[in-house]
């Protein structure tokens, strides 16, 4: 991998942005053997993405307050498992020295560090922690603590809307939920017949097809209509921004649309960055780097 330049020309005096982690890892003692992403030369110290700061040491202090975010985050813990696993997650990222990504949930920022020096810090958008019910099935919207890793990198990635999506829009919007299933029409109060061809969805009227726009819902006669896996109705591209880190199952670090959700709890458990900064991350942290969650 290359040299990673400055993102931005910065003058000399411009205050050291300091990393989240710096009074954890000075108490957790000595690190152990790290863990070994693929082969990754020494990086220069770069700036924020997002704020234009140089960003060098990590040797002492808090997050810069500028950086926070604007909505406080409460700390809380469902049970005694995920505390733990909240201080196994700190601790393991103290004992790793190599190339990592550490997520830091109630900063709402992301860090990424070799050895004692921060790289890059970004805020970043956070799961919602709720949950939604519909029968016997239930969905819990939060960034799972943990220690995973960078699986695959994409550009300009699709999303597939899972089940959970089309749950929480016909709860909202009061709406009956049904399946479209290939081959199989539905008749529509107005006489026409909702039906796939060619991998659309569209209506049949007087005999001529319509194919619905893809990146809209399919809402007829107060129901909304799951498009099956397969058909441009399921595929909604720009949804996860230019670029994405994909960390396993479904979770993610990706960009957005939603610019303004950066620094809440907004997501369904992936952490959303600025443009910018996704970009960084796709341009300079390598598949197989570590991710700490905590």
């Amino acid at each position: 991998m290359p040299d990673i330049p400055l993102l931005r020309s910065l003058p000399r005096s411009v205050a050291p942005l300091v990393a989240a982690l710096a009074g954890a890892l000075a108490t957790l003692g000595a690190a152990a053997a790290p863990l070994r992403a693929q082969s990754v030369p020494t990086l220069p110290p770069v700036a924020s993405a997002t704020t234009g700061r140089a960003v060098t040491d990590s040797a002492a202090g808090a997050l810069d307050p500028s950086l926070r975010p604007t909505v406080p985050y409460v700390s809380r813990f469902r049970s005694t498992r995920d505390s733990v696993a909240h201080e196994r997650t700190r601790e393991a990222a103290a004992r790793t020295s190599a190339l990592r990504v550490l997520v830091l949930l109630e900063d709402r920022q992301l860090a990424v560090m070799q050895g004692e020096d921060t790289l890059m810090v970004a805020p970043i958008a956070v799961g919602m922690d709720t949950t939604i019910n519909w029968g016997s099935r239930s969905w819990t919207f939060e960034t799972p603590r943990g220690s995973r890793r960078v699986l695959r990198k994409e550009k300009d990635p699709v999303w597939v809307p899972p089940e959970w999506h089309y749950v929480e829009v016909a709860q909202k919007r009061g709406l009956k939920l049904a399946h479209l299933k290939a081959g199989r029409a539905v008749r529509l109060a107005d006489g026409r017949t909702l039906t796939i061809r060619n991998g659309r969805v569209g209506v049949v009227a007087d005999g001529a097809f319509a194919a619905l726009p893809a990146d809209e819902e399919i809402v007829f006669d107060g129901t909304l209509f799951v498009p099956p896996l397969g058909t441009a109705n399921r595929r909604i591209p720009g949804e996860l921004g230019r670029f994405k880190l994909d960390l396993g199952n479904g979770y993610l670090l990706h960009g957005t649309p939603y610019q303004d959700s950066i620094g809440d709890a907004a997501t369904h458990g992936c952490v959303r960055l600025y443009d910018e900064d996704i970009e960084w991350l796709y341009d300079n942290v390598p598949v197989g780097t570590p991710v700490f969650i905590f």
